[in-house]
């Protein structure tokens, strides 16, 4: 096989996983469901071996779980697993943010208030959950790690269809209470005080956690 073919399955991989994580991350496969090798190779109309790489690449951001002679199945977590990650992601999270703030342009930090305020103005769960996901990640984009940023993307990747979970229950209130917190986050990140930062962030995750543990049936679906 030449350098260009190679170059050629390598791009191809990256496009279906690509596409697949947009599919995964949107809820349109449920965790726990399996992912059939053959059944991708024909949606996008690609050979067996860029979709296994594909696939590879989706476990290594923790969207799936790779069997060994069983196939690639959705991350699905109990309620102890998503406790723990969640416990993770207040202890990281608000650590990321802090090495973050001091390189947070004003061009950032504009594009943080355009996101919180769209936000404000939604009432659908997904339009939300992509709103968040951005705001949060672009937050920590200033950041100079490459560990602790991996780690939180992975995270925020495995939680995923959990914080959908979360999202559905707080649209009754229209999201009121994470977009207090976020225009608090807001007012800490403009004045540079990471310590206020780290605060808010940390009581933000902290509470889905605590709300995701009061319905345990969210873990069974």
């Amino acid at each position: 096989m030449s350098l260009i073919e190679n170059e050629s399955d390598l791009a191809l991989s990256q496009q279906v996983a690509n596409s697949l994580k947009e599919e995964i991350l949107s809820g349109k496969y449920p965790p726990g469901v399996r992912i059939r090798q053959e059944d991708i190779a024909e949606q996008f109309g690609a050979s067996r071996s860029p979709v296994r790489e594909a696939l590879r690449m989706l476990e290594a951001e923790g969207l799936i779980n790779l069997v060994a002679h069983t196939g690639a199945w959705i991350s699905k977590l109990n309620l102890a697993e998503c406790e723990e990650m969640y416990q993770l992601r207040e202890r990281i999270e608000p650590l990321l943010l802090r090495l973050s703030i001091p390189n947070i342009s004003e061009s950032i930090f504009a594009e943080l208030q355009h996101l919180a305020t769209q936000m404000e103005l939604t009432t659908d769960v997904e339009v939300f959950l992509k709103l968040d996901r951005q705001f949060h990640l672009l937050s920590y984009s200033g950041a100079e790690t490459v560990l602790v940023g991996e780690m939180v993307n992975r995270l925020w990747n495995t939680t995923q269809h959990y914080r959908r979970a979360y999202s559905q229950m707080m649209a009754a209130s229209s999201f009121k209470p994470a977009h207090y917190e976020h225009f608090l986050l807001l007012a800490a990140i403009k004045k540079y005080d990471t310590d206020d930062a780290e605060r808010i962030l940390f009581g933000h995750i902290r509470r889905t956690r605590l709300e995701l543990a009061q319905h345990p049936d969210v873990f069974n679906s």
